[in-house]
């Protein structure tokens, strides 16, 4: 027999003491409160296995938020797999880019029409279809798989979408958009960081792109003029170290107005422009 106090004790000395109460949590279904609370209350043993198995993967490397199946995004829960990438904070940074732009009446629609490349979870493409009810969304992936990850989501969290399955422009043939946004893979391909940590664990077609990280990033911005409503924005995360690449392809794809924005670290995080 253990009690929670026991098995949370055993698991701290393999992880966070942290981790080991949102794992628990996840097997009880109970706050850290409550397990506080209730410290002396012996588990029963499938309970203990299942944490044992949580805390076991863990140790090994898996990531947090594909063991809760869920990660916190522009406060809201989205449910993630390993078929997606897991939302980052960051890209909270291209959803506020991009309600700025359709909240200040910076397009030439009154009910613009926007499109997410490369949806994953959904988390982009669902929080600006809640935080502006107004908009039209289109949300595209090559995945069938990572679609289903978003639809579940759109349903849970009563989104009104359209789930597209395209390798990215690919099915929007004559379409225009007044936005379009992406968090495209962007880390080159023999980028010695994609084996370690939670990047081991996530889909490497949802981070590596090319030689230099900029395969994907040079498809869309070149491919995005045709799909741009005038006076429609693009805006793309991107790596650290890819700001001046990014710009200058923009540039070239003729696109105005061109910004780029820095990450609560200081980071250029996403750039984008504007089409004529």
């Amino acid at each position: 027999m253990s009690t929670i106090a026991a098995a949370l004790e055993a698991a701290r000395g393999k992880l966070p003491a942290s981790e080991a109460r949102l794992l628990l949590g996840h097997v009880l279904g109970k706050s850290a409160a409550w397990q506080i609370a209730h410290h002396d209350e012996v588990l029963g043993e499938d309970s203990l296995l299942h944490f044992a198995s949580l805390v076991a993967r863990r140790t090994g490397g898996e990531p947090i938020a594909y063991l809760l199946g869920r990660r916190e995004f522009f406060g809201r829960t989205f449910v993630v797999s390993n078929a997606v990438l897991i939302p980052r904070p960051e890209t909270e940074l291209l959803v506020e880019l991009g309600l700025q732009k359709l909240g200040d009446g910076d397009t030439a629609s009154p009910d613009p029409r926007v499109l997410d490349l490369g949806t994953g979870s959904g988390c982009i493409a669902i929080t600006l279809a809640l935080e502006l009810l107004s908009l039209s969304v289109t949300a595209v992936d090559a995945s069938a798989t990572a679609l289903k990850v978003a639809e579940a989501n759109a349903e849970r969290l009563g989104a009104r979408l359209r789930l597209l399955q395209s390798d990215w422009f690919a099915e929007l043939a004559g379409e225009q958009f007044e936005l379009i946004v992406a968090n495209p893979p962007y880390i080159a391909a023999s980028d010695s960081h994609l084996g370690v940590g939670d990047l081991r664990h996530e889909p490497v077609t949802a981070l590596a792109s090319g030689v230099d990280g900029l395969a994907d990033l040079r498809r869309i911005i070149a491919e995005a003029p045709r799909h741009l409503a005038a006076g429609g924005w693009l805006l793309l995360e991107h790596g650290y170290d890819q700001a001046k690449a990014v710009h200058d392809l923009l540039q070239q794809a003729g696109l105005v107005e061109i910004e780029q924005q820095c990450d609560l670290a200081g980071i250029v995080r996403v750039s984008g422009g504007r089409a004529n």
